[in-house]
């Protein structure tokens, strides 16, 4: 049989789709030409462009529409906080023996090394939740307000039966120490249990604040980027232990409420007492 008989044999519909196969097989290879026309396409650029400048527009929006301390932020920095602790911990420490823990080395090097230990773990800025470093931070709190009730009450106990310190500027001094631990020590409080605490604050995981500050209800008054850190509890904690009451931060919570109350019934007692007997050994 020949060429030209099998050619002839071929049925036509046969015939007529290998010749349309063949320009779509060569078709479908896509050319160097029309690679470089995709990538470098005007219009996919613009699109590009047009959606990093929407992005961005949004973020800005963000930033001025919704407050810093209701949406996710940086974090604030580990140093204040670690500050007041350690000028606590020295506090305590320079106590009179009278009414300082015992044994005397016991309480600074407990404290000193979970503050150490927390500083190493996260020594910047709080902005990741971690149970284990906020357990540390719970910890240190404790033990630093046991050790300054125990100095407390120690002095107390000694006002009220007129006996142990006798110097008025000594006993003017150790109520003075006292007293600013205890600041210290609701200023932590306050810092690690409003609104879930520092690493949740960041992450703006509550919504509604267990304490009221004027830049929340005054917005317009503070600049876009302000949230509580550990000096405004601070504040709160001694403004609440001198005025023996809210001032301009009010206790939303319940928590809040009962923690104020009793840090002001603390204050007032501790006040009234040291006054009282310093007055007393003078005349």
């Amino acid at each position: 049989m020949t060429r030209d008989s099998k050619r002839a044999d071929t049925p036509p519909a046969e015939a007529d789709d290998r010749t349309a196969r063949v320009p779509t097989s060569v078709g479908a290879r896509p050319s160097i030409r029309s690679l470089v026309q995709h990538l470098f396409d005007p219009t996919r650029a613009a699109a590009r462009m047009v959606e990093t400048q929407t992005r961005a527009a949004a973020r800005v929006v963000e930033t001025q529409v919704v407050p810093a301390w209701q949406r996710v932020t940086q974090g604030e920095p580990r140093l204040p906080v670690t500050l007041a602790v350690f000028i606590a911990i020295g506090l305590q420490v320079i106590l009179p023996a009278r009414v300082g823990g015992h044994p005397r080395w016991l309480f600074p090097i407990v404290a000193g090394f979970l503050l150490l230990g927390i500083v190493i773990a996260n020594p910047t800025r709080i902005d990741r939740r971690a149970p284990a470093l906020r357990a540390a931070t719970l910890l240190l709190t404790a033990i630093l307000a046991a050790a300054n009730m125990a100095s407390a009450i120690r002095l107390i106990n000694d006002l009220i039966q007129a006996r142990g310190l006798r110097d008025p500027a000594t006993l003017l001094w150790t109520g003075g120490a006292i007293w600013l631990v205890n600041v210290m020590v609701f200023a932590l409080l306050y810092w690690e249990f409003d609104r879930g605490g520092p690493a949740a604050r960041a992450m703006a995981t509550h919504n509604y604040p267990d304490f009221l500050f004027p830049q929340m209800t005054s917005p317009e008054l503070a600049p876009p980027e302000w949230e509580a850190g550990f000096v405004d509890y601070l504040y709160v904690s001694f403004t609440n232990a001198t005025a023996f009451s809210p001032t301009d931060v009010m206790p939303m919570s319940k928590w809040a409420k009962l923690s104020m109350l009793v840090q002001s019934a603390l204050s007032l007692m501790l006040a009234a007492l040291v006054i009282a007997r310093a007055v007393n050994v003078l005349h």
